[in-house]
């Protein structure tokens, strides 16, 4: 009798410590979990995910309240973007938002089963992210930060009327950038520039390879690429110091030494993802969501880049700049 009450108080203790066990796990569930994850830190990068975040917030989702963010950052250094890939995976995030390409990519390499939401993929296409941008199907959907070339090249000329030579400057190695120089290509032959390209491997060879275009060119575009704005100063001093434009796809780097573009808004980036990952929390699924893309950039001027350098800024653009997007003084 004895032993028989001892077995019956080790299966009340065992169904007690199982029941509290499920409830509490039950408990930590209730609460989503948002994987981000980052190839580095620079300003149109942090822009993204300060959309992103507010945006969550906007919608009911607050970080450490009734949402955990937890958020990886690279440093620029790729070989990182396994290991927090594949940690966000195993933390079981319900949601993964990957801000590059390289970001993406390494998540999308780590897991087909949870959903991936891009933030800053210009091709995800291209980049075998999705089979098809209007029906991805899988496990990944996003927004792209394609720029509106058309529109930044119609404007470069508008600055420059006397252009003969168009310098582009990308990473090899950033499939993004690739995409987003062969986009320039393009447009620059539909649209008759001369176009020289220039390529660097990584920020190291900005410098030099930077020098050598700027005494060839008369301007320079930039693509839309993380390694050359997280450098875009190296950039910037050789351009001034070759009194030579600089016209980038990216705001942020207009802001820091370029002249003018059309750009995509990096917060609003963040923004769009964080309403793809709110569907996909409420039970969207992912696959039949289409990439966003963004048609019309906003308009963006350094005036001040643009005076020390004598350039003539045309007056509608610069109109529309005030009413519409930036013009940094």
């Amino acid at each position: 009798m004895k032993r028989m009450y001892t077995l019956i108080a080790i299966i009340f203790v065992f169904l007690g410590v199982a029941f509290f066990t499920e409830n509490n796990q039950f408990g930590r569930q209730r609460i989503p979990k948002v994987g981000v994850l980052t190839l580095m830190h620079h300003p149109a990068l942090d822009q993204i995910y300060k959309g992103y975040v507010d945006e969550l917030a906007r919608e009911g989702y607050h970080n450490g309240k009734n949402i955990k963010i937890e958020y990886q950052n690279a440093n620029g250094d790729q070989s990182n973007l396994k290991t927090m890939a594949a940690k966000l995976v195993d933390d079981h995030a319900n949601v993964i938002f990957g801000i590059t390409t390289p970001a993406a990519q390494a998540v999308a390499n780590s897991t087909s089963r949870t959903p991936i939401v891009l933030g800053a993929v210009t091709d995800p296409k291209g980049a075998g992210l999705v089979k098809n941008n209007q029906h991805p199907g899988g496990n990944i959907t996003g927004v792209s930060d394609q720029a509106p070339i058309n529109e930044q090249l119609r404007l470069i000329k508008e600055f420059m009327p006397r252009l003969r030579t168009l310098g582009v400057i990308y990473t090899s190695s950033d499939s993004s950038a690739v995409a987003g120089y062969h986009q320039i290509a393009r447009e620059c032959k539909k649209m008759g520039i001369n176009l020289k390209a220039y390529s660097i491997a990584n920020s190291n060879d900005l410098n030099q390879v930077s020098e050598q275009m700027l005494s060839q060119v008369d301007a320079v575009i930039v693509p839309t690429d993380n390694t050359i704005a997280g450098a875009m100063q190296t950039l910037v001093k050789n351009a001034n110091a070759a009194n030579k434009p600089i016209f980038p796809a990216a705001g942020t780097m207009v802001k820091q030494g370029g002249v003018a573009t059309y750009s995509v808004n990096q917060y609003d980036l963040g923004v769009r993802g964080a309403k793809m990952t709110v569907a996909i929390l409420k039970g969207k699924k992912p696959g039949n969501m289409s990439i966003e893309f963004v048609r019309h950039g906003q308009p963006i001027l350094n005036l001040k880049q643009a005076r020390k350098l004598g350039l003539n800024v045309p007056k509608h653009f610069e109109h529309e700049a005030k009413t519409e997007g930036v013009i940094y003084k």
